[in-house]
């Protein structure tokens, strides 16, 4: 079977995106996992699927590199919201489906990139530990503040969290955030991909609502430094209620292709 499909990527998280709304395309574990492998297949950190949904202009099925279908992609959403202007599905705006439910988008035109925003979930700080505060945004994710994230090993620190007891069975996301003055520099470490990856949306999301509760006199906006690029997540904090969630930032298509599954 023959399928062809495009490159995105949001701050270097990158996605192969396929519309599905024809094929009807319900891929495998292995399928997923061959696709997104950067040896032997196309390369990404997930594969997402554009599909029609009544009432929306779009529905989005995101699946990990390891093959399973997963929770909300924040990177992943704007990535999906520009390949559906790229089909003329949206212009200005868009309304769309996730697993986690229905979600709004805009795309500002600004020279020479767009931006493209989408509304996240209304959330809360669903737990305070001593290393750390778990917050669900759309994807569960375990936030840890450090001095130097830099020199922060993400990769086996994010690891043996990911595993931690206390986020079974399915485990966690993992953020490490240093607070650099008014500004926020987040690594993570993602479930599914068992790895760092260059960004991640929910990830900078869940940081800033955290940040923000731990400190209620800041702005409602926290602009964001990961190491593909630079993200805003904007929010109302109403007590500890988090409302009209904005994640933003570019959302740049690499390339097209075809390949045979």
């Amino acid at each position: 079977m023959k399928i062809q499909f495009s490159k995105y990527q949001g701050t270097g998280n990158d996605f192969v995106i396929i519309d599905n709304r024809m094929m009807h395309w319900v891929p495998t574990v292995l399928q997923v996992s061959m696709l997104c492998d950067r040896h032997f297949g196309i390369g990404a950190d997930g594969l997402m699927l554009l599909d029609n949904k009544n009432g929306f202009n779009f529905a989005m099925t995101y699946y990990n590199s390891d093959g399973h279908e997963s929770t909300m992609c924040g990177n992943g959403g704007r990535c999906m919201t520009a390949f559906a202007k790229s089909l003329g599905l949206v212009s200005q705006r868009a309304h769309f489906w996730a697993v986690d439910g229905d979600h709004e988008a805009e795309i500002e035109n600004s020279s020479p990139d767009c931006i493209y925003k989408i509304k996240m979930k209304d959330t809360r700080i669903e737990m305070i530990y001593d290393d750390g505060f778990f917050i669900n945004t759309g994807s569960p994710h375990f936030v840890k503040f450090v001095d130097d994230v830099m020199n922060t090993d993400v990769f086996n620190s994010g690891r043996a969290l990911r595993q931690d007891m206390r986020f079974a069975p399915d485990g966690t996301n993992v953020d490490f955030v240093e607070l650099q003055n008014v500004n926020l520099f987040v690594r993570s470490y993602e479930r599914g991909v068992e790895n760092e990856t260059l960004s991640c949306g929910t990830g900078v999301t869940a940081s800033a609502i955290v940040a923000a509760f731990r400190n209620p006199a800041d702005p409602g906006f926290y602009n964001i430094r990961t190491l593909g690029g630079n993200l805003k997540v904007s929010f109302n904090q109403t007590g500890e209620l988090f409302s009209e969630i904005w994640l933003e930032g570019p959302a740049t298509f690499v390339f097209a292709g075809e390949i045979t599954i």
